[in-house]
């Protein structure tokens, strides 16, 4: 278990986790037929692998249609349902930017913020599709929390100065190391945080499928996925973007 790869499979059935019979688990799964050499080292092709290629191509579907349809509203006319989900998504992410951030920062991070909300809530729900949530890897959650950390730490330096670097001596000098500590343990709570959350769902989730009879599994299991995919996962999407927008406010201050 974790973001190893463990017994090199054949075939792709592995990416889904609860496909029925023995092939049931929440191991992530390497593809002996997609094997890379990258310098000198062998790469496999994963279950993550292949669940955040329908992640992302689910996301740029919905931007496309999104997109297309925008392009061909009629500005005399009611908008149609799509695009009236679409506004709402849309006005619901900025809302969410510009009530943490303030109007001003709003502008500069919405973007962002959205982006890693949609990315991260899509990754979440596609245990509800039957694969393997990609979220549920380290290697997923820990470069999303760095790309973040690395956002507070380009923001502080640039509003902050020298205060940045001051501010790890307060409010004396000997709380140094726990300042120092504290600012690089934040990617990696980020991170676990999610990782652990969604890792133990889908754990939850590959026991019941593997040690309940097949036909009880097509109606009772709904209850935990309501909970374990859609509420959880929409929470921990929530507290994570909450944690990059307060980091990255605190990090700019009253400087912008």
């Amino acid at each position: 278990m974790g973001n190893g790869v463990l017994n090199m499979p054949q075939g792709l059935s592995r990416v889904f986790l609860a496909d029925g019979g023995e092939q049931v688990d929440f191991f992530i799964r390497g593809y002996s037929d997609t094997k890379f050499s990258f310098f000198g080292n062998d790469v496999y092709l994963t279950t993550t692998h292949i669940a955040m290629i329908v992640v992302v191509a689910i996301i740029l579907v919905f931007a496309i249609c999104a997109n297309r349809a925008i392009k061909n509203a009629e500005p005399d006319k009611v908008p149609g349902p799509f695009l009236n989900v679409v506004e709402l998504i849309v006005e619901m992410l900025d809302n969410m930017v510009k009530g943490s951030m303030g109007p001003k920062n709003a502008l500069k991070f919405r973007n962002y913020v959205s982006a890693l909300f949609l990315f991260i809530l899509v990754c979440n729900l596609s245990g509800l599709l039957g694969l393997r949530p990609p979220t549920a890897d380290f290697g997923v959650t820990f470069p999303l929390a760095l790309i973040t950390w690395v956002l507070i730490q380009f923001n502080g330096f640039k509003y902050q100065k020298m205060g940045k670097i001051k501010a790890l001596f307060e409010p004396i000098f000997v709380f140094f190391p726990m300042n120092l500590i504290s600012e690089f343990s934040t990617p990696i709570s980020m991170s676990l945080r999610l990782f652990g959350n969604v890792l133990s769902g889908t754990v939850i989730m590959g026991l019941l499928y593997g040690l309940l009879p097949k036909f009880l599994t097509l109606v009772w299991p709904a209850a935990l996925h309501a909970y374990l995919d859609v509420f959880s996962g929409c929470i921990q999407t929530y507290v994570f973007c909450m944690l990059t927008m307060t980091f990255v406010s605190d990090a700019i201050g009253e400087n912008a």
